[in-house]
């Protein structure tokens, strides 16, 4: 196939990933009345592990698994599953909305970290959107009525998934280059779902599985685990095969538009203007330096 529409394809394969990922906010926000954070994790990546595992066996590709498969899953699925832990936690002392966008701060991170990676200094550009974002960031974690900063706990174990999330990316992006993207999903969920079972009964305590009786909380957890796991993660582990990860990861933020107008329109969240501003300020922030940034 062209390399130019296969192209195409995986930038739309991310966008379709953020919007699944955008409502997935929502989901989240609302589900955690029922299920604890870090349960909630570890039973939306067992779905996921569950289901691929199957498939895989059935169609013969966890053939192919060897030693450099399971390392560099193992890997990726730690930062992924830390990732979702930190933001689930996050979200449970935050808005979906402010979740959603302080989650993005891979975007600005990526060029950051892979500096030193491959010795290869980030234009200025890319320091300039770092300041935006900033600036971006302590507007929208002002309190309501605009007098003074207030970061919250959730506010910071978001900021903490952003960092996970962007050597998550950059990882799994220079491993899927010589690995089938798709087995190595695998590995980073079955990883993501075995860190959240250990955390979940030392973080969250007792779990009554009795609330899974509630058909709202099992078509919560099923989402989660089916099209924001599997279907989502499987979308960007592709696709980052075929698209540099700076560029990838412009195409992610759009997760941060889609939660925040998921929340507005679902969970009624109020944004004020210098909230408003401060997204405008970070989505501005993304795209120059995607834009003016440094290509592969």
């Amino acid at each position: 196939m062209n390399k130019k529409i296969v192209s195409l394809l995986s930038s739309c394969g991310l966008i379709l990933t953020a919007l699944i990922w955008g409502f997935a906010f929502v989901v989240v926000k609302d589900s955690l009345d029922f299920v604890p954070p870090v349960y909630m994790v570890a039973l939306r990546y067992t779905i996921a592990a569950v289901i691929l595992g199957v498939i895989l066996f059935v169609i013969g590709k966890l053939k192919i698994l060897n030693k450099s498969y399971w390392v560099h899953g193992i890997i990726t699925g730690l930062m992924l599953g830390s990732a979702y832990i930190v933001q689930t936690i996050g979200c449970n002392y935050t808005t979906a909305g402010k979740n959603a966008f302080l989650t993005t701060v891979y975007v600005i991170l990526i060029p950051l970290i892979m500096w030193p990676m491959y010795k290869k200094r980030p234009g200025w550009i890319v320091f300039l959107s770092a300041f935006i974002a900033l600036v971006g960031i302590g507007m929208l974690t002002l309190t309501n009525d605009g007098s003074s900063l207030s970061v919250n706990i959730g506010d910071i174990l978001t900021l903490i998934c952003g960092l996970l999330f962007a050597l998550q990316i950059i990882f799994t992006s220079k491993y899927s280059q010589d690995e089938n993207p798709v087995v190595l999903s695998w590995i980073q969920f079955v990883t993501s779902a075995v860190l959240a079972w250990i955390c979940s009964p030392l973080i969250d305590g007792a779990f009554e599985f009795v609330v899974l009786k509630s058909s709202k909380v099992l078509l919560s957890i099923f989402y989660l685990g089916i099209f924001s796991s599997l279907i989502a993660f499987l979308l960007q582990n592709v696709c980052l095969k075929y698209v540099v990860p700076s560029l990838a990861s412009l195409f992610l933020s759009l997760e941060s538009v889609f939660g925040i107008l998921s929340s507005v329109i679902f969970l009624h969240e109020r944004l004020t203007v210098v909230m408003i501003a401060g997204c405008v300020l970070i989505f501005a922030a993304i795209t120059i330096a995607d834009q003016f940034g440094e290509k592969k």
